[in-house]
């Protein structure tokens, strides 16, 4: 008797574009001043995160949303790659694919709501292992805010210290919530030699110098070494991550 076997499925190589399997939930969140945004959570298929990631978007002012290709591409890979739960929305007045957030823009200042209703999502859904992914204008909202939430630790992309103090800098000093700050060498706006003297009332920080790194990541090679940064907090035993995928 002769028995055929299924052929296997060849890997794919994981590309900009690549979305892999994982529970995806399009949410809404209510703030407390009476706002809906929109926004998705991402789960591993399993329905058993290690941790959490909640992404701060860059600035809406200059296109920064939900898609914006980090926060995107962080949902999109890290339920399956990491096991890593990944929740992302549209600040206040921001409009997406998945949809429109209510309001207008809050200079950074309103979107502190915004923050704890996704906080609040988060705890109601009984989430593990809290993390805040900032970029750009969503580190600020990361560090003025952060520190009113039980979250293990926040990771801010490409910050550019704009709107934030140093006496908002200085209140992340101490063991926890840790603070990991991710610098491109050719930002636009801090340079690891700036940043080191910003973040230097943070003796704990983690202050990652990333050679060639540019604001907005460009490029699959800046992709991955990003959201390598992220895993290597969240989950380092997933680490390396593959670059290819079975479906």
């Amino acid at each position: 008797m002769t028995v055929t076997l299924g052929a296997i499925p060849a890997p794919i190589p994981i590309r900009g574009g690549t979305v892999l399997p994982a529970l995806r939930e399009d949410i809404t969140l209510t703030t407390v001043d009476g706002l809906t945004l929109v926004g998705e959570l991402a789960m591993p298929l399993s329905g058993v995160p290690i941790a959490t990631l909640i992404a701060l978007h860059p600035l809406p002012t200059a296109g920064g949303f939900m898609d914006s290709h980090i926060m995107r591409k962080a949902a999109a890979r890290l339920p399956a790659l990491a096991d890593i739960a990944v929740l992302r929305f549209n600040f206040r007045g921001v409009t997406s694919p998945r949809g429109t957030s209510d309001g207008s823009f809050g200079e950074g200042i309103d979107e502190q709501h915004d923050l704890q209703a996704a906080m609040n999502f988060v705890l109601a859904r009984g989430l593990p292992r809290p993390w805040l992914l900032g970029w750009s204008f969503g580190t600020e909202v990361a560090i003025k805010y952060g520190l009113r939430h039980p979250i293990e630790g926040a990771i801010v992309l490409s910050p550019p210290l704009a709107r934030t103090t140093q006496d908002e800098l200085a209140a992340w000093a101490g063991d926890s919530p840790r603070l990991v700050a991710v610098i491109p060498e050719l930002d636009d706006y801090l340079r690891p030699a700036e940043a080191a003297q910003r973040f230097a009332v943070v003796p704990n920080v983690e202050l990652v110098a990333v050679e060639g790194g540019t604001h907005l990541w460009v490029g699959e090679h800046q992709t991955y070494r990003v959201l390598t940064e992220i895993v290597a907090r969240l989950n380092p035993d997933a680490l390396p991550l593959p670059r290819e995928y079975v479906l």
